[in-house]
């Protein structure tokens, strides 16, 4: 049996990022031999995994990466915001979000399976050592690619992130203003939650859902039940004009100027500039979006302990 040394236990951790004990462990069962039981670690890190699947991951945090005009945005959830906050988490996700540019994946299914930021192990696997390492359970939630001339924002350290898609004339993208014009319409998107870039974007179900909640709060109402039809339109009409300026993008106040529209504001900017600014589309994520979080009841656990 090989002896192992304290200098060999602590360069497998540097390499590996695994636990002491788990270390010489693995070192142990592979008679001294590194890559042996850099494998063992690997191997045991699936295993952990597994055992780790059910727990709920709704921290973490959304980021966003810009390479050569293809950019991803990328929601990566852990069970602590501790963890969240842990440099080497943060680099794991720039990991993610390079080897999403590099590859443009089709889906999630897909994204596994590519060589993690170029190494030799595939993101399924870099993410179940990561499990491994860290002692949490992590998953890689969504993400999206937007290719051509975009903005992003991503706020909170992680908690939420943006990215607009514009379309434009006259090379307005190359002007350091349009920056600063990305981003603010970025941030926008992030406080006022927008659904759509425009009313003509909202699709005719959900137009025809929201005329039957109107006619109903009408019909409910006594004072406006008994009203003709024609003035009912009218007060439709309205319920829909305030639906598209909480829904649609493009028909909020500017939140840096609220004597004007974004819609005013886009277009103001593209004229500054010299040319024209369209939105185009925008993607939107905020971390741990409808996940159920587990609620811990931290004064049972406490009388769980005194109690033995």
């Amino acid at each position: 049996m090989a002896e192992i040394s304290a200098k060999d236990v602590m360069e497998l951790r540097k390499k590996t990022g695994a636990g002491m004990m788990e270390c010489k462990k693995a070192l142990v069962a592979a008679n001294g031999d590194f890559d042996e039981a850099i494998k063992v670690l690997r191997e045991k890190g699936v295993a952990v995994a597994a055992k780790k699947a059910d727990r709920v991951a709704a921290e973490g945090v959304v980021d966003v990466l810009t390479v050569d005009g293809v950019t991803a945005i990328v929601e990566v959830n852990a069970e602590t915001d501790f963890v969240a906050k842990n440099a080497t988490f943060r680099e794991f996700v720039q990991g993610i979000l390079r080897t999403i540019v590099a590859n443009k994946p089709a889906d999630l299914t897909a994204l596994m399976a590519l060589p993690f930021d170029g190494g030799e192990m595939n993101v399924e696997a870099a993410l179940k050592d990561k499990i491994f390492t860290i002692g949490e359970n992590m998953s890689i939630r969504r993400f999206e690619l937007v290719e051509g001339v975009a903005g992003t924002y991503v706020h909170g350290g992680g908690a939420s992130g943006c990215v607009a898609k514009f379309n434009v004339e006259g090379g307005v993208e190359n002007k350091p203003e349009f920056a600063e014009f990305a981003k603010n319409i970025c941030m926008q998107i992030v406080a006022m939650n927008p659904t759509y870039v425009c009313e003509k974007c909202v699709p005719a179900s959900v137009l025809a859902s929201e005329k039957e909640i109107a006619l109903t709060q009408i019909n409910n109402d006594p004072a406006r039940a008994s009203k003709p039809d024609a003035i009912k339109e009218k007060m439709i009409e309205g319920s829909l004009r305030k639906f598209y300026e909480n829904s649609c993008l493009l028909h909020q106040g500017y939140v840096k100027e609220d004597k004007m529209t974004v819609a005013q504001y886009v277009e103001a900017t593209g004229k500054e500039l010299g040319g024209k600014i369209s939105v185009a589309s925008f993607v939107k994520y905020e971390r741990g979006e409808g996940i159920e979080k587990r609620e811990d009841d931290f004064a049972g656990e406490i009388e769980k302990l005194v109690k033995g």
